[in-house]
């Protein structure tokens, strides 16, 4: 497995991974890895020869109050956890060589990034687009592969990719849960014992959401109200939103349908988290 840390480095082994006639599939990451990023990988693995992972904590994508000073920096672990699932290069890049000196160019995918956690993070997906964007240009993948639990994420993505015309396929790979539910994030490991199964409120929130909509409720405020019965349980944890909305403009919806993303997020002491289910 090689470790590349140059943008030229990793556009010259993507070009001769597919002169070789493999396709090219990223994973995206920001490092700490989990087996929620382990499955991108394996999905990547699964349909493209040729596998790229990167590990950036991308300092844009995170505000003045946020945890970028301390988001968990793994990166000897990370890249033997990659290189055990047969990842052919991680692309570690410094921010200099992402963001070189004198830079003042956004990608900023107007209206979405401000719904969801656009709205309580401003600033946050116009990182994010930016740096991915910044990414498929360094990498031309074929693929590249996201995680559901980001969901907004996605949609973002979606819409940037789709404007800008990039020939760039997003293959997004169900979220993996804890055995007790909780979904898989980095910064899980934030959390004392006790924050961790406070934890949990989110995934039965949105248990009882999913069991209204099975029992045919399709009216998004009665969903809405059965997730927030299940936090007023636990009222340490602050919640930040709950909402049911179309998962391509991210606007709310008032009836339950496929297209329908319900998604929740709420702070469990000082830690931030999110999830999700889809119709």
């Amino acid at each position: 497995m090689q470790i590349i840390r140059t943008v030229a480095e990793l556009r010259a082994w993507s070009r001769a991974s597919r002169q070789a006639g493999k396709s090219v599939g990223l994973a995206p990451t920001m490092g700490a890895l989990h087996e929620g990023h382990l499955s991108l990988v394996r999905a990547a693995k699964a349909s493209c020869g040729a596998v790229a992972a990167s590990i950036f904590v991308n300092p844009t994508q995170f505000g003045p109050n946020e945890d970028f000073a301390k988001y968990p920096r793994t990166f000897e672990a990370d890249c033997k956890l990659l290189e055990a699932e047969g990842v052919d290069v991680v692309f570690a890049p410094t921010p200099e060589e992402m963001y070189p000196a004198g830079a003042v160019t956004f990608v900023e995918v107007a209206g979405l990034s401000d719904r969801l956690d656009g709205a309580s993070r401003p600033g946050h997906f116009r990182g994010v687009a930016t740096v991915v964007a910044k990414l498929f240009v360094a990498a031309e993948p074929d693929r590249a592969f996201f995680g559901q639990k980001d969901a907004a994420q996605v949609a973002v993505l979606r819409r940037m990719t789709a404007d800008l015309g990039l020939p760039v396929e997003l293959v997004v790979c169900p979220i993996v849960r804890e055995p007790d539910g909780l979904a898989m994030s980095s910064r899980n490991r934030y959390l004392s014992p006790e924050e961790r199964r406070q934890a949990l409120m989110l995934s039965r929130a949105l248990q009882a959401a999913q069991r209204a909509a099975k029992a045919g409720e399709r009216k998004t405020t009665a969903l809405i109200e059965a997730a927030w019965q299940v936090f007023l349980t636990e009222p340490s944890v602050r919640i930040d939103y709950i909402a049911a909305v179309d998962w391509a403009t991210l606007e709310p919806v008032e009836e339950a349908s496929s297209e329908m993303l319900f998604a929740v997020a709420a702070y469990v002491g000082k830690t931030r988290l999110i999830d999700n289910f889809v119709c």
